[in-house]
């Protein structure tokens, strides 16, 4: 039977988390003894508190409360399921960190608009700089409640960079996980990829949660592209390998 190990002290967002050997990640392989840390935000360890910049999807302490799983279980991007408590479990298995500090419990869909622009050695790619941790990103952010990943795609992008690509169909490029920052073994991030190809740059003024937007220049060579930034605040991580799949 899976089990959810009871939090027993906090740390952190960025805490790492408790080491966890390859051997015990799966949630199927018994660990009696695993004591991951609680990441969880002062302001998401009770309900009912305030959310100023609206970004609460799941206004309750434990998730156990929610009330639509078989809802958002049918509809993950990434398959996941429930222990005996009723707490989501990491589809990754066990990430040594437990809590969220994320909108909502289990997996939170996000969507990631990629634009490239330019042919040949003037190709560029638009990045943003993210406010949370000054490294490059891909402009996109979480899909609202009731919204659909190709509305998202398109209202992010216009909304951290002031480009408006709504008259173009994009080329789907993934959808699964990502490992992001955030992510413990109660909430992560899935994400919906696509790829948006324009004759030549556009003008991108930085917005929302975007501390700046720039058009980079791409080669097609995802390291290459982090050489080149790795003086100017590094790329984000887990938007790596959605680079990697262009």
């Amino acid at each position: 039977m899976l089990t959810t190990a009871t939090p027993v002290r906090h740390a952190p967002v960025d805490h790492p988390g408790v080491p966890v050997p390859a051997a015990l990640r799966s949630w199927s392989t018994p660990w009696p003894g695993y004591s991951p840390l609680d990441i969880t935000p002062p302001e998401l360890r009770e309900p009912g508190l305030a959310d100023p910049a609206g970004w609460i999807t799941d206004p309750v302490a434990t998730p156990n409360q929610v009330t639509d799983w078989n809802t958002r279980l049918s509809t993950a991007l990434v398959p996941y399921r429930l222990d005996a408590a009723g707490w989501p479990l990491n589809p990754t298995g066990r990430t040594g960190r437990c809590g969220r500090n994320l909108g909502s419990w289990g997996e939170n869909a996000a969507a990631d608009p990629i634009v490239i622009a330019g042919t040949g050695t003037d190709r560029r790619v638009l990045l943003i700089r993210r406010s949370d941790n000054g490294r490059w990103a891909i402009p996109g952010g979480m899909v609202d409640p009731g919204e659909n990943a190709p509305t998202a795609l398109v209202r992010e992008l216009r909304e951290e960079t002031g480009v408006d690509l709504a008259h173009i169909s994009p080329r789907i490029l993934t959808r699964g996980y990502v490992h992001d920052w955030r992510a413990t073994d109660h909430a992560w991030v899935c994400s919906t990829a696509a790829l948006y190809e324009l004759p030549e740059v556009v003008p991108a003024t930085a917005a929302d949660d975007a501390t700046d937007a720039a058009w980079w220049p791409w080669h097609g060579d995802v390291q290459d592209l982090a050489d080149l930034l790795a003086s100017h605040g590094g790329l984000y991580p887990a938007h790596r390998p959605l680079l990697e799949a262009l």
